[in-house]
């Protein structure tokens, strides 16, 4: 199985919410709205869209497996990392102030 095409988009935080993924797997299934959260202890973890029909909520899709979970979430969290150091280092260069802190 090949994971490709990782698309993340940053949002401003709430409520642990930092991001949304897409991605293909095998070239031939989209997966979208993939929730990147905050994990309370640290980390990040991954989260599937729902759909509220009635006073049920059903998922729309999700990994069956632990494996399938746990691949996903290595590429995806990897991806959101990278994504957020490139940001960071743009900003902010190496030896760099940000404007916002004042020097007495």
């Amino acid at each position: 199985m090949t994971i490709s095409e990782i698309q993340i988009t940053p949002i401003k935080p709430a409520n642990g919410l930092v991001a949304f993924a897409s991605c293909l797997i095998d070239n031939c299934l989209y997966l979208g709205s993939i929730g990147i959260l905050t994990r309370l202890d640290g980390g990040y973890r991954l989260t599937y869209p729902t759909k509220i029909v009635g006073n049920k909520q059903i998922n729309l899709y999700h990994p069956i497996t632990q494996e399938m979970g746990e691949i996903l979430e290595e590429s995806i969290i990897s991806k959101y990392k990278e994504v957020m150091k490139q940001t960071n280092d743009r900003h902010y260069k190496a030896g760099d102030t940000p404007a916002y802190v004042h020097h007495s």
